[in-house]
């Protein structure tokens, strides 16, 4: 995979209605309980909890990368339908997006069930992985896809972390 074109997105079927679902993946906090990426999140500006615009930091680490910050700025917040933020790089006064994030639920089964999808695209920001492939340009496709690959994993478990709290009536 090229740069350009990095992308990565899973999708499992739960047994729990898009309400039950949306209460989960709505909830920032759930990630962190399943990821093995995303270690702590926390909102910013006051804010309580999901609003278009709304801010958010978090702590990432994995062994190959160290650990790290973020700040996202949620996009898209519709009720049981789709939940999306943006990673934002520090320093970038332009806003642009580093790396877009996305939930998006259908119901199933006459809303007794629900397929989540999870995904993650590149945002047009440069960041680390944009001069780590500048610096190794003869691997970018190696590059890419150990990172897409290791966020799959982080996703899957993501996913399968959400199934087992929606259908168990685990709360957050």
């Amino acid at each position: 995979m090229r740069l350009a074109d990095a992308h990565v997105e899973c999708v499992t079927e739960i047994a729990a209605p898009p309400q039950r679902v949306w209460e989960l993946v709505s909830d920032i906090t759930t990630s962190v309980r399943h990821s093995p990426e995303l270690q702590e999140v926390q909102w910013l500006d006051g804010a309580e909890g999901p609003a278009v615009g709304a801010r958010f930091s978090g702590r990432n680490r994995n062994e190959g990368m160290g650990e790290w910050r973020t700040v996202s700025r949620i996009t898209e917040l519709a009720e049981q339908h789709a939940f999306a933020w943006e990673v934002l790089y520090p320093g970038n006064s332009e806003g642009e997006a580093l790396a877009i994030w996305t939930y998006s639920l259908e119901p199933l089964a006459d809303g007794t069930a629900t397929r989540l999808r999870h995904g993650m695209r590149l945002g047009p920001a440069r960041g680390p992985l944009t001069d780590y492939v500048e610096k190794y340009p003869d691997r970018e496709e190696e590059i890419i896809d150990g990172r897409m690959d290791l966020l799959r994993s982080g996703i899957e478990s993501t996913l399968a972390g959400v199934k087992s709290d929606a259908e168990s009536g685990t709360r957050g």
